[in-house]
């Protein structure tokens, strides 16, 4: 039988945050429970969680400070961030700095839980994927690496190497936007719509030394990444 999934959830609600912890427990995850960032980061150090689980407003490190120092340290771990706001720009923050997903409140734990399978799925893929090359770029995809004629290399973050991933294995194919939307962030709605034109804009400017490459708006329909 295989182990549990050590989740890392911060949360400074204690009766949510027991809610949430008893709950995974019962679909047989493992849960480390924190009330501050400060604590979370500490036990993210000396735990080795799978998946972070964090609430953006907390006391001593929120959310986003807390997902920058851990940022620091890997690039590769999943963040799903727990947020009552609903502004697209805090959105937009929480995926740039290295979020993977997030859950406005209130949620069910269904979701929850169907989003954290999706994130560590989503891991162990890049784990075991081929390094892909597209024009004169090389992409590492288990290390994030974006290679120009082996002079300079780029650091990815997590969504930026995913996206990329599914646009060079459908290269020449428009890429349906809401397909991807729910396969990477989880909904298509219009924040996470506004999210993933970000995301592709920063993925251009880092293609952008190979002229012949170029990723398309197609109006209504998604994506397509051209060599």
């Amino acid at each position: 039988m295989a182990d549990p999934i050590k989740i890392l959830l911060a949360e400074d609600e204690a009766a949510l945050g027991q809610i949430i912890k008893e709950s995974l427990e019962t679909r047989d995850f493992e849960v480390l429970l924190c009330e501050d960032g400060d604590k979370a980061f500490k036990t993210y150090k000396t735990e080795s969680p799978e998946i972070l689980v964090l609430d953006v407003m907390m006391p001593k490190k929120d959310g986003f400070t807390l997902a920058k120092d851990v940022r620091k340290i890997d690039d590769t771990i999943p963040i799903i961030f727990l947020t009552a706001k609903s502004q697209t720009q805090d959105v937009v923050e929480g995926f740039t700095i290295g979020g993977n997903d997030y859950l406005k409140k209130p949620f069910s734990m269904e979701e929850l839980i169907v989003r954290i399978h999706n994130l560590i799925n989503r891991t162990k893929l890049q784990k075991t994927a081929d390094v892909l090359t597209i024009g004169d770029y090389t992409f590492d995809f288990p290390k994030q690496l974006l290679t120009y004629k082996s002079e300079e290399t780029l650091q990815l973050t997590h969504r930026e190497a995913h996206l990329l991933f599914h646009l060079i294995k459908n290269k020449n194919k428009v890429l349906d936007r809401s397909l991807i939307l729910n396969k990477l962030w989880g909904t298509d709605d219009f924040f996470s719509a506004r999210s993933m034109d970000v995301f592709i804009s920063k993925l251009r400017k880092k293609l952008k030394q190979d002229d012949r490459i170029q990723i398309l708006n197609v109006r209504g329909f998604g994506y397509k990444l051209t060599v």
